[in-house]
């Protein structure tokens, strides 16, 4: 039987979490976080997150094409065919695993989340077991209002990207690495404005939703637009900074704490 979204959102009570310094806990099981980047990322950005990572904890990151070591692939410009191309490299990398993969969790922060989600819908339909999805930075995935950008000439799109990312991307201050990425930067924009899931069918994954406590882009309760997705339990969880909060190393060893307590929930 098919369940449906419910029309009306209720807001979860909300955990706050704050920086500090103790060392981010080894998982209790083998657990492999696949990584979803945000507009203008690559795998890169997440791969640097490895040292921060605790035992037991192996970061996956999807690298998407057009950037990186895939910079010469033609950039994709529609969510769902991007997690259909990813999907069945993510399925080998799990396979090469093995024992590390024993559980299987998804992290996307802004477009990442959107990505993550799709990308959950389709692990989860090949049989792969996925223990928690922790979307960040996002609105729910249904009834977004976006500012569209990715259509505007150079100067007014890096203008228009400077509003609606909440971040300064450090290529801005390169002009020709900017134009490098470029490509990349309308085509990850383009995906994020168009995206709008029309799934009637609820995940059976648990889903946390995280933001930055003084995002002025995703509101908490567009945060918790995302509990509507699930029959698996909901939880909203705010963390230190902004919009992109997970860019500040101190930042991102409290998220990696924050998903490693979000994992054990799921046990």
């Amino acid at each position: 039987m098919t369940t449906t979204v419910p029309a009306t959102t209720t807001v979860p009570t909300t955990t706050t979490v704050t920086a500090t310094a103790v060392p981010v806990p080894a998982t209790t099981a083998p657990t492999v976080l696949i990584c979803l980047p945000f507009a203008g990322a690559g795998a890169g950005f997440f791969r640097k997150w490895r040292s921060l990572a605790p035992e037991g904890l192996t970061l996956l990151p999807v690298q998407l094409p057009g950037r990186e070591e895939r910079y010469f692939e033609t950039p994709y410009t529609d969510v769902d065919q991007a997690m259909d191309e990813a999907l069945p490299r993510v399925l080998d990398q799990l396979a090469a695993l093995g024992e590390a993969a024993e559980r299987v969790a998804l992290f996307g922060h802004s477009l990442g989340a959107e990505l993550a989600f799709e990308l959950t819908r389709r692990l989860a339909a090949r049989g792969t077991t996925v223990s928690r999805l922790l979307v960040s930075g996002s609105p729910g995935p249904r009834d977004r209002q976006v500012e569209r950008v990715s259509h505007l000439d150079d100067e007014a799109f890096l203008e228009g990207l400077r509003r609606v990312a909440g971040y300064r991307h450090p290529a801005m201050d390169h002009p020709e690495l900017l134009q490098v990425m470029m490509p990349f930067l309308r085509a990850d924009n383009a995906m994020h404005e168009d995206y709008r899931s029309a799934h009637a069918e609820l995940l059976d994954v648990p889903v946390t939703s995280l933001r930055g406590r003084d995002d002025a882009l995703v509101s908490a309760a567009e945060a918790a637009e995302w509990s509507v997705e699930t029959t698996a339990g909901f939880r909203s969880v705010e963390l230190d900074g902004g919009h992109m909060y997970l860019t500040e190393t101190e930042h991102a060893e409290a998220l990696l704490r924050t998903v490693v307590d979000e994992l054990e929930r799921s046990r």
